[in-house]
């Protein structure tokens, strides 16, 4: 392979299980080889997550990736993740290969069809190749899943494609951290087991001498060195899938966001820009007893849009966003939840399980799930906004769009959405009349070119990331704590994208402190 020539140099994250801090340590691998001066570029061949995200040239790759290119200093591209799998059911995923739906596989015909895929990995590694000095392998779930070992395209197979050293993740706070590891070790073949040069404890908590013993032992037994024991890290970084803690209530704020934690819910991305405002709390909602009265309401978007919306009547979670709308609370959606706030969900062409389904009816709106996959990005303003958040208005937003979905006013074609213009037309009288309702059943255009609508206090649209933009939380949060009578006077702010940076400095100046560099950079023959 050509990156032999090229000299590029390969090294590999695996873990001893899902959520060990491989994505974590990969990214802090990318931040400190970057700030060292190499050129870095993350990998994982293969991602399953409902987290993705729309590259310059609209194709589809994992968040996680993304967030470990921002970590290197480079612009994310599907050669970092070639093959992306988003579930649709329990025993069945949308398969996505270079940035593109290949189709719906089950599992077995998936387990079967994936050893096709490697020259797809091969060739994305290349492409890498070309550009990068350093290419940070991330595994996925665990290596010792004999089940799986099999044309396994991923973890100890995919370190032998390019004969990369291996570093092993176990997570200490889930206890058995010491037969995480040593187990692990045992289940390997000799020759995958060479291959792994490093032991790394993460997440712990508490007197790293104590740990001493146990860290001999461990190394005495498997004959490799411990090269890292990492504390628990308080560091905010987007999430690979649901097993994210950021799911899980967290911190107390003085402005209650509350999420509806969807049975498909994906791109949950979308709202870690609160992590950079701490009077914020973004709590999920999964049972109607947690709603309670939260500031803001948020429909995410979905994978499996019919089925989410079923569960949300199953739930009785829908009469109660139906009468947290009424009351004039604000209700926010997002591509799949935004089609959940209109009249009808059609699947005519059995997209995910056919029929249809009726909305929350809080949009006069009405989508029919389609085959094509929309995706690409988007940039623009904010319209003639209307409600509580009309002070968006004219406000710039960037995102990108990726749905299944086409979506139009009921009873009105696709080329007459710009309803908006013709509202100009109404008297003054009945603006004022329109304004003060809480909701209209009426729908505004709320961000350009047919990407949403509004009604009243209830606003949805396709974009993800609509929040990143450095201008859209403030005003939002000013609206927010305006309505609960608080102050946000003197409350200091920075954009998404510095508290970011600063994370991954953090991250960065963490693996300095609690790892062997020296044996890194030994694993990469680099004495930088």
């Amino acid at each position: 392979m050509g990156q032999k020539e090229k000299k590029t140099k390969f090294i590999m994250v695996q873990g001893t299980m899902s959520n060990a801090g491989k994505s974590l340590v990969a990214a802090g691998l990318c931040r400190l080889l970057h700030q060292e001066g190499f050129r870095v570029a993350p990998f994982k061949s293969q991602n399953m997550a409902l987290n993705s995200f729309i590259t310059r040239e609209g194709l589809e790759m994992g968040r996680a990736q993304v967030m470990q290119a921002e970590a290197a200093g480079t612009e994310p591209s599907v050669y970092m993740n070639p093959i992306l799998l988003k579930p649709t059911s329990d025993v069945g995923s949308q398969v996505i290969v270079n940035g593109r739906v290949r189709g719906n596989m089950k599992a077995r015909e998936y387990f079967e069809y994936k050893k096709e895929l490697i020259p797809d990995i091969l060739a994305a590694v290349e492409h890498l190749s070309e550009d990068y000095d350093i290419i940070v392998i991330e595994g996925a779930g665990s290596p010792a899943e004999i089940n799986l070992k099999d044309h396994d395209i991923v973890n100890m197979g995919m370190a032998e494609l390019v004969d990369a050293p291996v570093l092993l993740v176990g997570d200490i706070d889930r206890g058995g951290v010491f037969a995480q590891l040593l187990g692990t070790l045992e289940l390997l073949e000799p020759e995958e087991r060479s291959r792994v040069k490093g032991l790394i404890i993460n997440k712990f908590r508490g007197d790293k001498t104590i740990l001493d013993p146990g860290i001999r032992m461990l190394e005495e037994r498997s004959g490799i060195p411990v090269v890292g024991v990492l504390p628990y890290m308080d560091i905010s970084l987007e999430d690979e899938d649901s097993l994210s803690e950021r799911l899980e209530n967290r911190r107390e704020g003085r402005i209650d966001i509350a999420v509806i934690r969807l049975p498909y819910i994906s791109n949950f991305t979308d709202f870690n820009v609160f992590d950079a405002f701490p009077e914020t709390n973004v709590r999920y909602v999964t049972r109607l007893q947690e709603l309670g009265s939260p500031d803001l309401l948020v429909l995410p978007g979905s994978k499996s849009t019919v089925n989410d919306m079923r569960w949300l009547k199953e739930s009785g979670l829908d009469a109660a966003v139906i009468g947290y709308a009424r009351a004039g609370g604000i209700v926010f959606g997002i591509c799949g939840g935004y089609q959940m706030l209109g009249e009808r969900i059609g699947d005519p062409e059995c997209t995910e399980t056919g029929g249809e389904i009726g909305g929350l009816g809080l949009l006069p709106l009405e989508t029919e799930l389609a085959s094509e996959k929309v995706m690409g990005q988007t940039e623009g303003s904010f319209r003639e906004v209307t409600g509580a958040l009309k002070g968006l208005s004219g406000r710039t937003y960037r995102g990108y769009e990726i749905h299944m979905g086409r979506t139009r006013v009921t009873g009105e074609t696709p080329r007459e959405q710009v309803i908006g213009e013709n509202r100009k037309k109404e008297s003054a009288e009945d603006k004022t009349k329109g304004s003060t309702e809480l909701w209209t059943g009426q729908a505004e255009v709320f961000t350009e070119n047919g990407t949403g609508y509004s009604s009243g206090n209830v606003y949805g649209t396709y974009i993800h990331g609509i929040f990143d933009a450095e201008e859209v939380v403030p005003e939002l949060l000013r609206v927010l704590a305006e309505r609960k009578g608080l102050s946000r006077d003197g409350v200091e702010e920075i954009s998404y994208a510095d508290f970011k940076d600063l994370q991954y400095d953090r991250l960065a100046d963490m693996l300095r402190q609690y790892m062997d560099l020296d044996r890194i950079r030994e694993m990469l023959g680099s004495d930088r």
